[in-house]
C-alpha cells in the first residue's frame, strides 16, 4: 500500500515486532487520549505485547519502507481489540487499510470499544460503517473511562 510518498506494508506481527508495536501503542495513546489515565506502566504495556498480544492474538503491524513499525492492529474473535498508529503517520490511509483488512479477516462482522472522549475515533469508525450500539460509564474497563461499543455488520 502506498500512503502519500511512503510505502507501508501490512503484515502479521512477529515476536521481534513486540517492542516496536508497544512503542506505537504508547505514543498513540499519549497523543490521542492525553486525559485518560492508563492503569498500566509503559513496561507493563510492553510486556503485554511481548507475552500476550503478539504470540497469542491475531496481531498485525504496518511497516514503513524503511522498516519502522508505524501501526498496530489486534483482532480477537470478532473484536477489533486494538488499532493504533504512530501519531506522525495518522491521516495517511493506514487506518483505512487496517479496517479493510479486519473486515476481510472477519467477514461476518466486527465490534470494538473506544472511549467516549475519542471523537476522532468515532468519526473514523462511523465513516467505515460502524454503528454505536452501547455507551457505558466506564465501570467495566481498566481506565474507568466512559466508553462506547461500535458494531459493523456486512
Amino acid at each position: 500500500m502506498t500512503t502519500g510518498d511512503r510505502t507501508v506494508r501490512l503484515r502479521r506481527a512477529l515476536p521481534s515486532d513486540a517492542e516496536a508495536a508497544a512503542g506505537v501503542w504508547l505514543r498513540s495513546f499519549a497523543a490521542a487520549l492525553p486525559g485518560v489515565v492508563r492503569p498500566r506502566s509503559d513496561d507493563e504495556v510492553r510486556d503485554h505485547f511481548r507475552r500476550v498480544l503478539v504470540p497469542a492474538r491475531e496481531t498485525w503491524v504496518a511497516q514503513a519502507a524503511g522498516g519502522d513499525v508505524v501501526g498496530v492492529m489486534v483482532l480477537e474473535g470478532e473484536e477489533l481489540d486494538q488499532l493504533y498508529l504512530a501519531p506522525e503517520w495518522r491521516g495517511r490511509g493506514i487506518g483505512d487499510q487496517f479496517v479493510a483488512l479486519a473486515k476481510e479477516r472477519r467477514p461476518g462482522g466486527l465490534s470494538l470499544w473506544t472511549f467516549q472522549v475519542n471523537t476522532p475515533a468515532h468519526r473514523f469508525y462511523e465513516r467505515h460503517g460502524f454503528t454505536a450500539v452501547e455507551r457505558t460509564d466506564g465501570s467495566r474497563n481498566e481506565e474507568r473511562e466512559p466508553d462506547v461499543r461500535y458494531v459493523w455488520r456486512p
